[in-house]
C-alpha cells in the first residue's frame, strides 16, 4: 500500500482523451486523464462510469440537460445513459469505471486509447 499523489502523477503526461491506468479498486480501473475540447455522444450499457475533476472544469452533456463538475466534485453517469463529455479548457479528471468497460471511438480515435500500463 502506498499513498498516490494525483498531482505528481498528472504531471507524467501530456496527452489529452487518453485515460492513464493509476490503480484497481476490485473490479474497477482508476484512470487519470487530461480533457479539453468536445468528446463524441456514447453511453455503457452494463456500467456506470464516475467522473471526478481534478482540476479545472468538465461539463458533461446529457441528451435533456447539460451538468458543470467543478475542481473537487464528481459526477456518477448512470450505466445506459447516453452522454457527452466537453472541457472549455484543459481539465484534469480522475474516472472510476468497471475494468470490462469498452472504450468509445475507433481504433484510430486517439481519444480512446486507455494506457493499461500503471503510470
Amino acid at each position: 500500500m502506498k499513498a498516490i499523489n494525483l498531482k505528481n502523477k498528472l504531471a507524467l503526461f501530456a496527452e489529452q482523451w487518453t485515460p492513464k491506468q493509476i490503480a484497481k479498486l476490485d473490479h474497477n480501473h482508476i484512470y487519470l486523464a487530461k480533457l479539453e475540447g468536445d468528446f463524441i455522444w456514447h453511453s455503457h450499457a452494463e456500467q456506470d462510469e464516475m467522473f471526478l475533476v481534478v482540476e479545472g472544469q468538465l461539463r458533461m452533456d446529457f441528451l435533456d440537460k447539460q451538468v458543470w463538475i467543478e475542481a473537487g466534485e464528481l459526477l456518477v453517469v448512470p450505466k445506459g445513459t447516453e452522454h457527452k463529455p466537453y472541457a472549455p479548457k484543459e481539465c484534469s479528471v480522475l474516472i472510476i469505471e468497471n475494468a470490462s468497460t469498452e472504450h468509445t471511438g475507433g481504433i484510430d480515435d486517439p481519444r480512446t486509447k486507455v494506457n493499461h500500463d500503471w503510470i
